[in-house]
């Protein structure tokens, strides 16, 4: 086992870490990250792991590398497992050469996880094959800030020009004048389509392609800075024609997801599938109700039941759990019918080796009472396993219909307790278009920690989306009305109404 481990993070784009680096990060003690590494990796980060930021933004060096070095030394000297997270690939302009050389001095072991490097990924994601039969033999990977103790430049300008190379730049938007320019007084044809990439592969990505001759103008005019990779080549003729990133449906739109950090992956994950920025900003806690004995008393009686009815994904984890701990699994139910609200909640029963005898049409407790009566609850035994507190219309219907209903609270919900500066920065800055609402919980807790007014006042570039017509009304009484519903209360049709009102 390594003492360090040099671990490539890619340049930004989630999906793009390695399984190694993910495996690493899981186990290391410390995690030491650069200013390039997407911060959402912290997440899969061991629970109690120490977070340290080095990172270098614009010339403004949070540590410089000699006491990134040391600081690297030291920790591993004091046997902990460090997690050096570093932007791209470790050796690719990241300076994890130099990490690798203290190391070796200092007598450590260490490991090198490369990483998808920027010079391939941004291109790429951009609409650019650095390499194409048809414009280039090879390509060169060049840095655009050399090192600034150096006397003399170490660039071969006019091998550089000369060549049929893809010549692909980091770090040298500052720059970009006088390589254009340097470019050219080599030999370059003016006209050679130049091609920069800011921020590539995340959801805030810009890309612009030019000429060598008018490059510098127009990035200054549209204000191009660092993080930006600079290709020059034939190759970026390709760009609009293969572009596909920046045509996602909800590319470049910032999305607030309320819903529990449990359960906010799903929603999450399909809106980054759509090019959309995330903006996780939890509002509720769930947590296992402390006074259980209720529910193992449940658990160990469910022969008297005839039907169990749950309402939601957490019902069942939570309900599953108690079943585990008692040593207990999906046999505890034979001869029980079981309905579930919605496609998810009966994909979670599905995990478990239960296919639930009805799903709703319609995802509310209105039509699951409907369904059940059709199927004679008149004089049976049903047990809801649900939050603490809920809709009560699914209970009183089926008593009123003579069922014998038992709710049994197995989780409750609580107000997360998340910092909103965050999203009132964004708001702020423009950076959001919607805001998402998956339940009524997460409508009223909200607004608990954001004021109204903080959206009101930005309710004309911003639309709101919830998830069916109950949590829409809850809006409701705080003044806004639901701009996105989609037809079906699932969080896919959530998601794809979003995109379809960006379109619109």
């Amino acid at each position: 086992m390594a003492n360090v481990y040099l671990i490539g993070a890619g340049p930004g784009d989630p999906g793009l870490m390695t399984i190694r680096g993910k495996e690493i990060l899981e186990t290391a003690d410390v995690v030491v990250y650069d200013y390039l590494a997407n911060k959402e990796f912290l997440a899969y980060a061991k629970p109690g792991a120490e977070f340290l930021y080095v990172g270098k933004k614009g010339g403004d060096h949070t540590l410089p590398q000699d006491k990134i070095n040391q600081l690297i030394v030291e920790l591993a000297k004091s046997g902990k497992v460090v997690a050096r997270l570093k932007g791209g690939d470790p050796y690719v302009f990241g300076r994890g050469g130099e990490e690798a050389e203290e190391l070796v001095e200092a007598g450590l072991t260490f490991e090198v996880v490369p990483g998808v490097t920027a010079g391939v990924a941004a291109a790429a994601y951009a609409g650019i094959p650095i390499t194409h039969r048809r414009f280039t033999p090879s390509v060169a990977f060049i840095t655009g800030h050399e090192d600034p103790t150096k006397d003399e430049s170490s660039h071969d300008w006019v091998a550089y020009a000369q060549s049929k190379s893809t010549l692909v730049f980091y770090m040298g938007v500052k720059n970009l004048p006088d390589i254009a320019s340097r470019l050219m007084g080599a030999g370059m044809d003016p006209e050679t389509p130049v091609a920069l990439v800011r921020w590539g592969t995340r959801c805030n990505q810009q890309s612009m392609v030019s000429t060598l001759e008018k490059v510098a103008d127009e990035a200054a005019r549209r204000k191009f800075a660092a993080p930006s990779i600079i290709i020059v080549g034939g190759v970026c003729e390709l760009a609009e024609k293969l572009a596909w990133f920046e045509k996602r449906p909800l590319f470049g739109r910032g999305v607030v997801v309320t819903r529990a950090r449990e359960q906010a992956s799903d929603l999450s994950k399909l809106i980054r599938d759509m090019g959309g920025c995330v903006y996780e900003f939890p509002t509720i806690a769930v947590s296992q109700v402390l006074d259980d004995e209720p529910l193992e008393k449940a658990v160990l009686g469910l022969a008297a039941y005839d039907w169990l009815v749950f309402t939601s994904v957490n019902g069942v984890k939570f309900f599953w759990d108690k079943l585990a701990e008692l040593f207990l699994d999906a046999r505890a139910l034979a001869g029980i019918q079981v309905a579930a609200i919605g496609p998810a909640t009966a994909d979670e029963l599905k995990k478990r080796g239960i296919l639930p005898d009805f799903v709703p049409e319609k995802y509310v407790a209105e039509s699951i009472v409907d369904g059940l009566l059709e199927r004679g609850v008149a004089g049976k035994r049903v047990l809801i396993p649900r939050a603490r507190e809920a809709r009560e219309v699914l209970p009183e219907e089926l008593a009123k219909a003579g069922a014998v209903v038992e709710i049994l609270p197995v989780y409750e919900t609580t107000l997360a307790q998340e910092d909103p500066s965050e999203i009132l920065e964004a708001l702020e800055s423009g950076s959001i278009h919607f805001l998402t609402f998956t339940s009524s919980s997460t409508v009223h807790n909200f607004f608990k920690l954001v004021d109204p007014e903080e959206i009101r006042r930005r309710r004309g570039d911003l639309k709101i989306a919830c998830i069916g017509p109950v949590t829409a009304k809850t809006l409701s009484g705080y003044g806004f009305e639901a701009d996105i519903q989609p037809e079906d209360y699932t969080i896919p049709a959530l998601a794809q109404a979003l995109t379809q009102a960006r379109q619109g």
